[in-house]
C-alpha cells in the first residue's frame, strides 16, 4: 500500500507514571495481572504490548483446546470427527451471533471509557449480557429436538445419525455459555480488562482439557460416554468461565464494574446495542454460513474429505489465535481513542499491530508448507484424511501472510463500530464469489475438495487485499456510536 503509516508521539507527557522501567519480565507480568493504565495516554507500543499479551494467551489457550478436543475425538473414527466438523457448521451460526454482539459491545465499551464514562459502559454491558440470553433460547430448543434431523440435513453418515447426535443435542442446548463467554469477555476487552478474559479461558480452556480425555474414554466410575463426553466437558468447562466472568464482573475489574442497581432492563439502551450489533452479526453470519456451504460440498464428497477438512481448518484457528488476539487489542485501542478524540493514534496501532501479524503468520505459512502431512498426521492415521488436510494446510500457506492484514484491518472497522462495512465486503467475496467457485471447482469440474480449497485460496486472498485498501481510506475514522 502507498499510504504511510502515520507518525504519533511515543510518549505522552500525561503518560509518565506508565512508562515501563523493568525488565521484559515485569512487563509481561503485569500485562497478565491486569493493568490501570490509560490505554489513551501511554506510549502505543506499551499500550499493543499490554493489551495484546493477554489476548494472545487467552486465544492460545483456546485454540489449544480446539486441537486436544479434536484429537480425542479422531480415536474414535473419521465419522466422529466428521460429527464434531458438521456441528460446528451449526455452531458456526451461533458464533456468529455471538461474536457480531461481541463486535458490538467491545465498540460501545471502549468508547465509553475512552470518553471517561465508566458507569454508562457498565450499564452497556448489563444490557449486552440480557440480549446474549434472549437470543440463546431458540437455538437451544431446536438442537436439544431436533439433532438428528440437523444432522442428516448436512449430509451426516449412518453413524453420526445414530450416535452422533447426543453431541450435536449438548452444543446447541448449551449454546447460552458460548453466548455468554463471548459477550462478557467483549466487555471486559472494551473496557482494557483484557487480563481477566484472558483468565476466563484458561479456566474454561483448562477444564476441557481435563475433562475431554476422561469422560470420551471413561476413567475407573467414570463411564466411557464417547463422542458424547466431548460435548459435556465443553459445557462443563464454558460454564465453569461463565460463572467466573460474572463474579468479577460485580466484584469489580481494573476498569469496569457492574452494581446492583444497574441490573434493570432498559430498552431504549438495549435496542441501541442489537442495532450496533447487526452489522456485526450480519458480518459473521455470512463468513459462517460461507463455510456451512464449503462443508456441505466436502460431505457429498464423503466423509475423509469433512474429517481432513475438520483437522485442517482446527490447525489453522490454533496458528490463528495468537494474530487474532493482536487484532482483538487493535479493537479495543481503535475503540477508546476515537472516543478520546485521537483518530490518528488509532490508525498507528493499527498499522503497527498488522506488521507484527504479518510476519508471525508468514512463519506459520512456512511450517504448513513443509510439514503439512506430519501435521495432520498427529491427529489421524487414516491416510486418506491426512491427504485431504494436507492439502488444504499447503494451499493455505500461500496466502497467511494476508489473512494478518485481514484480520486486524476488520478489527479496526469493528473497533471504530463501523461493523456494515466489513458485512457488505462479506457479502460479496463470501456469498457471490466463494460459494459459487467452490461449486463450480468441486463438483462441475470433478476437482472434488481441491476446488473447495483453492476457491478459499482465491476469495479470501482477494477479500484481504481489498479490506486493507478500504482501511487506509480512514472513512472508519468518523463513525460514531
Amino acid at each position: 500500500m502507498s499510504q504511510q503509516t502515520p507518525t504519533v508521539p511515543e510518549s505522552d507527557p500525561a503518560a509518565a507514571p506508565h512508562v515501563p522501567t523493568g525488565s521484559l519480565w515485569s512487563e509481561i507480568r503485569e500485562a497478565v495481572r491486569g493493568t490501570n493504565a490509560d490505554y489513551t495516554k501511554i506510549p502505543l507500543r506499551r499500550a499493543v504490548f499490554l493489551l495484546a499479551v493477554p489476548m494472545v494467551l487467552e486465544l492460545v489457550l483456546e485454540s489449544t483446546f480446539a486441537v486436544v478436543d479434536i484429537f480425542f475425538v479422531a480415536k474414535l473414527g473419521p465419522s466422529a470427527v466428521a460429527t464434531v466438523g458438521l456441528t460446528e457448521s451449526y455452531l458456526f451460526l451461533l458464533y456468529a451471533v455471538a461474536m457480531g454482539l461481541a463486535m458490538a459491545v467491545t465498540a460501545l465499551v471502549a468508547r465509553r471509557i475512552g470518553e471517561g464514562k465508566r458507569e454508562d459502559a457498565a450499564v452497556t454491558a448489563v444490557q449486552a449480557i440480557f440480549v446474549a440470553v434472549l437470543v440463546s433460547v431458540l437455538p437451544a430448543v431446536l438442537g436439544i429436538v431436533y439433532a438428528q434431523d440437523l444432522l442428516r440435513l448436512m449430509g451426516a453418515d449412518a453413524w453420526s445419525i445414530e450416535h452422533g447426535y447426543r453431541y450435536t443435542q449438548w452444543m446447541l442446548g448449551g449454546n447460552a455459555v458460548i453466548m455468554l463467554l463471548f459477550v462478557i469477555n467483549a466487555i471486559f476487552r472494551g473496557a482494557g480488562d483484557a487480563a481477566i478474559a484472558m483468565r476466563v479461558l484458561w479456566l474454561s480452556n483448562g477444564l476441557n482439557i481435563l475433562l475431554c480425555p476422561l469422560l470420551i474414554f471413561g476413567l475407573g466410575p467414570v463411564p466411557a460416554l464417547g463422542i458424547e463426553g466431548a460435548a459435556i466437558a465443553t459445557n462443563i468447562g464454558r460454564g465453569a468461565g461463565v460463572a467466573f466472568q460474572l463474579w468479577v464482573l460485580f466484584h469489580g475489574g481494573k476498569h469496569i464494574r457492574v452494581v446492583a442497581a444497574q441490573l434493570v432492563w432498559r430498552g431504549a439502551l438495549l435496542w441501541h446495542v442489537v442495532r450496533t450489533s447487526l452489522g456485526g452479526i450480519g458480518q459473521m453470519i455470512v463468513a459462517m454460513t460461507s463455510w456451512i456451504f464449503l462443508m456441505r460440498i466436502l460431505a457429498s464428497v464423503g466423509s475423509e474429505a469433512v474429517a481432513g477438512a475438520t483437522i485442517a481448518i482446527r490447525l489453522m484457528m490454533f496458528t490463528m489465535m495468537p494474530a487474532w488476539g493482536m487484532s482483538n487489542a487493535a479493537a479495543t485501542l481503535v475503540g477508546q481513542n476515537l472516543g478520546a478524540e485521537q483518530p490518528e493514534r488509532a490508525e498507528a496501532a493499527v498499522w503497527r499491530i498488522g506488521w507484527y501479524n504479518m510476519a508471525y503468520l508468514v512463519i506459520v505459512s512456512v511450517l504448513f508448507f513443509v510439514f503439512p502431512q506430519q501435521l495432520i498426521g498427529l491427529f489421524t492415521e487414516d491416510a486418506k484424511v491426512i491427504a485431504v488436510g494436507a492439502e488444504w494446510l499447503r494451499i493455505l500457506s500461500y496466502s497467511f501472510f494476508v489473512y494478518g492484514w485481514w484480520m486486524v484491518t476488520v478489527q479496526a472497522f469493528n473497533g471504530a463500530g463501523d461493523t456494515m462495512t466489513p458485512t457488505k465486503i462479506n457479502v460479496v467475496f463470501f456469498w457471490l464469489i466463494q460459494i459459487p467457485l467452490s461449486y463450480f471447482l468441486a463438483i462441475s469440474l470433478n476437482w472434488q475438495q481441491s476446488g473447495v480449497f483453492w476457491a478459499v485460496f482465491v476469495s479470501e486472498t482477494s477479500v484481504g487485499l481489498f479490506t486493507l485498501w478500504l482501511f487506509a481510506r480512514g472513512r472508519w475514522k468518523t463513525v460514531q456510536v
